[in-house]
């Protein structure tokens, strides 16, 4: 686990809560397509057309920037 200064290690269960709220948000169809960007992109794209995508989905993917378990989608790993 990449801890930054000053970070405190989160428990399990809640990563794992934050993971299933991201997949959730991957099957919101409302949010448009998910397939070739990231769950970030997508978010900022949903936001832009005004589809008001959760606020707590933002949250969670700026607490994680560069892990891909939390920035990439469900699809991430099959090819189109």
């Amino acid at each position: 686990m990449d801890l930054r200064a000053g970070e405190e290690p989160q428990p399990r269960d809640e990563e794992e809560a934050e993971l299933e709220l991201l997949r959730q948000f991957d099957l919101a169809w409302q949010y448009g397509p998910c397939t070739g960007i990231t769950r970030l992109q997508r978010w900022c794209r949903a936001k832009q057309m005004g589809l008001e995508p959760p606020p707590e989905v933002w949250q969670v993917l700026k607490t994680h920037p560069g892990d891909p378990r939390f920035q990439c989608s469900l699809w991430h790993l099959y090819p189109l």
